[in-house]
């Protein structure tokens, strides 16, 4: 017996371990599309599966939906996504993880002495804002985060030698 080429929303979301609500959702923010039957249904076609799977693989390392719909952009409609489509997607999105992992380990790595608020209460802190150099620099704690690789100029260097 052949496969079944359409899904109905229930089979889509026990399939993919996926709310019916979060499809629904996915597909009114053009992440998933679906089609209406003569009779009002909604049905996806197979291809939807995999697009869930890389929805929810995506957003589990902390991937915006808005980031994941702006590379479905360059998938086309109709087909499942293949190995390739997966590579350039993931290699789109490796950057932004390694900035992620980095800010990620530099916030463990300052917890124990401090989270770098500028407070100016803890002397020993090696994150000191001495005369809250860093007011100007902008609001909330400036030496825990990483700049992003975008902003990277000269704001983000002057924040590096203030560290030292």
């Amino acid at each position: 017996m052949a496969p079944v080429r359409e899904l109905t929303v229930g089979q889509v979301a026990i399939r993919s371990g996926v709310a019916v609500s979060a499809l629904h959702f996915y597909e009114a923010r053009g992440l998933i599309r679906s089609h209406r039957t003569s009779g009002n249904q909604r049905r996806y076609s197979r291809d939807v599966l995999r697009r869930v799977a890389i929805i929810r693989v995506a957003q589990e390392v902390g991937i915006s939906l808005a980031d994941i719909a702006a590379a479905f952009q360059s998938l086309p409609e109709g087909r499942t996504p293949t190995r390739e489509d997966w590579n350039l997607l993931s290699t789109a999105w490796r950057d932004g993880l390694d900035h992620k992992i980095a800010q990620m380990k530099k916030l463990r790595d300052g917890l124990t002495d401090c989270i770098g608020c500028g407070c100016m209460s803890i002397d020993k802190c090696p994150l000191r804002n001495k005369e809250d150099r860093l007011a100007k620099e902008g609001a909330g704690a400036r030496r825990l985060v990483l700049p992003s690789p975008r902003s990277r100029g000269e704001g983000a260097r002057r924040a590096d030698e203030g560290q030292r």
